[in-house]
């Protein structure tokens, strides 16, 4: 899922605190009447840090500044943006804090924020308000302020994000809860699994369909046209955490649909399949191939395979299609006892080019 580069990497700054700088920005022009080179934050990972600010632009009742947004080495959609904040004043007393071309708007509830506003998440949205309050306090001003937060090129961008699946419509979202973007981010991708299951969830779906990538969605919605777009979820690698949540948000059943690299490994209990987590055991595989009826000249060439892929071909090469139904049916047990029960799991196993192999049904 995520092919994380050698050495050290280079942290990056998120959205929401590119959002705040510029408002900050974009605020002490307006005050000040004059141009503002950089802008300096408080930032919810503990630390202050100072952005690069540019086109700014000011009148006695609305300033302008902009900043490119710099994610480190984490490969984000974003990264390079242009995120802009217009500051003025307004007539009634308090923050108030909306999107302006770019950046998205909700339109499907499970979100953390309310259907019909501004997709700026509420860290985000704090960070800007108490930016706004403190500076208001040091310069000893009681005015309404209204800030809009825009990203010019965002629409584009968020094509290649998956808020529109999400009902984020008409551009990106102003995301982050510690100012800092954490290369190759495990829990940022943890997160965005949990808000398409949330999404899902108030769809009034009650099926899941949880696939390791693009290509084995795109089979997935082959094999259950019947199903709604938000019914299927790149869960990556996070088989583990992906089962659970959909257990907590109430989900009734779980449909796997992958191939037999990744979910040899859940066959044999492990919840998290990236390449590096565990080797593949091709013990396992070769016990399992014992019982289907494969001979042991057959079985000393499983155990000296190079990939679970290669086990998958010499299987459909010798005639054993009930070999995927007991990797499937050891997945679907495995992911039964990671989450304690209650739910219907299915697995099924494709082709690297979406030949159905075979799969299983457990209920408990």
């Amino acid at each position: 899922m995520l092919d994380v580069p050698d050495g050290p990497l280079r942290h990056g700054y998120t959205t929401g605190a590119c959002a705040t700088a510029c408002t900050k920005a974009a605020l002490l022009a307006l005050i000040q009447q004059q141009p503002v080179s950089e802008s300096t934050i408080w930032i919810p990972a503990g630390e202050w840090v100072t952005f690069q600010v540019h086109d700014v632009h000011f009148s006695p009742n609305e300033a302008q500044a902009a900043t490119i947004k710099d994610g480190g080495d984490d490969p984000d959609a974003t990264h390079g943006a242009t995120i802009v904040a217009t500051v003025s004043w307004a007539e009634t007393q308090g923050v108030d804090i909306d999107g302006g071309v770019g950046v998205g708007r909700v339109t499907k509830p499970g979100l953390p924020i309310p259907v019909g506003m501004a997709a700026i998440n509420p860290v985000p949205r704090q960070m800007i308000q108490s930016t706004v309050e403190s500076v208001l306090s040091e310069y000893g001003i009681e005015q309404g302020v209204k800030v809009v937060i825009s990203v010019p090129n965002g629409e584009e961008i968020a094509k290649k994000t998956l808020n529109a699946r999400l009902g984020i419509l008409g551009g990106i979202s102003i995301l982050g809860t510690r100012g800092i973007v954490v290369p190759f981010s495990t829990a940022s991708y943890r997160a965005s699994i949990a808000y398409a299951m949330n999404v899902a969830k108030e769809q009034g779906i009650s099926t899941v369909v949880l696939t390791t990538g693009g290509r084995s969605e795109k089979y997935a919605m082959k094999m259950f046209p019947d199903l709604p777009i938000e019914a299927f979820i790149e869960m990556g690698d996070f088989v583990g955490f992906s089962a659970k949540h959909a257990k907590r948000v109430g989900m009734k059943e779980i449909r796997f649909v992958g191939m037999m690299g990744k979910f040899s490994k859940v066959a044999q209990g492990i919840m998290m399949v990236h390449a590096k987590s565990a080797p593949i055991d091709f013990s396992f595989l070769a016990d399992l191939a014992r019982r289907v009826g494969v001979s042991e000249q057959q079985v000393e060439s499983i155990l000296s395979a190079n990939t679970a892929s290669q086990v998958g071909d010499w299987m459909v090469e010798w005639g054993y299609p009930q070999f995927f139904q007991e990797v499937a049916n050891s997945c679907c047990q495995q992911v039964l006892q990671h989450i304690g029960g209650g739910m219907r799991i299915a697995t099924y196993l494709t082709t690297l080019n979406g030949e159905y192999l075979g799969g299983a049904e457990i209920e408990e």
